[in-house]
């Protein structure tokens, strides 16, 4: 059974996001390499938040998409206009989750 939370909906966002500004990187011309690492680390990633048996669990796997999307960000490999806002909201979110996962900030009603 599911149990739908916030900090699940919160991980889904960040995970969907990335994948998306993965394929739009790697649609593109230039950082394809880094774009393929974004893409199986965010299928990866969200796979780990419902099946059990994925290698280095959820909490590494955001740890090493929250980095992929950082040298993305600071990349800016050749993205359509706007295509740097997704990447923010992708890193923004996977930040928040790995940080009220790990309770180092309390939100009463999310974690």
């Amino acid at each position: 059974m599911l149990t739908l939370s916030w900090l699940l909906v919160i991980a889904l966002a960040g995970g969907i996001a990335a994948l998306v500004d993965g394929i739009m990187r790697a649609r593109g011309r230039g950082t394809n390499v880094v774009a393929i690492i974004e893409i199986v680390v965010a299928v990866l990633f969200l796979l780990s938040l419902f099946v059990t048996g994925i290698p280095f669990g959820s909490l590494v796997l955001g740890i090493i998409l929250a980095i992929v999307l950082a040298v993305l960000l600071f990349l800016r490999g050749s993205t359509r206009r706007g295509g740097i806002a997704l990447t923010v909201v992708a890193l923004v979110l996977v930040v928040l989750w790995i940080v009220l996962s790990q309770g180092w900030i309390v939100i009463p009603g999310v974690n």
